[in-house]
């Protein structure tokens, strides 16, 4: 059963969502503020938070980067705000999805499994990727170079993941866009670009001086092992 934070200040909202997302299987904790919405997501451990922006303690998106501070779980947005600059700056800050009222329960439900889907390794079994120094565990959700584990956090792991899931082949942003954040629509590539950035960062390169992330003007981008590094391979740890 999927474990559900839903976060909804407005009764009747909460109520009729608890009810939906219930009886579509979930098991469903509902609080109305962001002070409950913390705590709970402390003590309850949720598989996925439901999160709305209009809270009367504080704004959700504050509550967001709350979030974002302790834990990876799965948050999707779900608010009457539909400004497009206003849905890619959440995405920015570590949203998974974003879901704009009024929806049905049966809508969020299968948002909430969409986001599960893509939170977890597109690559099967144990089998890790090395790209030269370069070591990617899907099971374990790691990543290391030479030896040394990188600090990632989730959204940054699962790129790099999609990348090492076509190692050697260039991927559009639309499409990092579809595996990562589950937007197949265009107008957001300053996402990807900035967890691109920060990506590169903990890899120890830069966009100007590239070794594993290349990108490829007006195609996307693509890992490689370093020119002195072994070709790309899969091994069974």
């Amino acid at each position: 059963m999927v474990r559900i934070l839903l976060v909804e200040d407005h009764d009747a909202i909460r109520r009729t969502l608890t009810r939906g997302l219930s009886d579509l299987g979930a098991v469903v904790t509902a609080v109305a503020t962001a002070v409950e919405a913390i705590q709970s997501l402390a003590a309850d451990r949720p598989d996925v938070v439901l999160l709305d922006l209009g809270l009367p303690d504080l704004d959700g998106s504050d509550v967001l980067t709350m979030v974002r501070a302790t834990s990876d779980v799965p948050v999707v947005i779900g608010t009457a705000r539909d400004d497009e600059r206003e849905i890619v700056r959440l995405l920015d800050a570590g949203a998974d999805d974003y879901l704009v009222k009024p929806f049905s329960a049966a809508h969020a439900m299968a948002r909430v499994r969409a986001v599960l889907r893509r939170t977890t390794t597109p690559l099967s079994g144990d089998q890790r990727v090395v790209v030269g120094d370069l070591v990617i565990d899907p099971s374990s959700r790691t990543a290391t170079v030479a030896g040394a584990e990188l600090t990632l956090s989730r959204k940054e792991f699962d790129l790099l993941l999609a990348l090492a899931a076509r190692a050697g082949e260039v991927v559009s942003k639309a499409q990092l866009l579809a595996d990562v954040w589950g937007l197949p629509w265009g107008g957001a590539d300053r996402t990807v670009d900035v967890h691109l950035s920060w990506l590169r960062r903990k890899l120890g390169e830069t966009a100007a001086a590239p070794r594993y992330l290349h990108s490829v003007r007006g195609v996307g981008v693509k890992l490689v092992a370093p020119i002195s590094d072994p070709t790309p391979t899969t091994e069974q740890p």
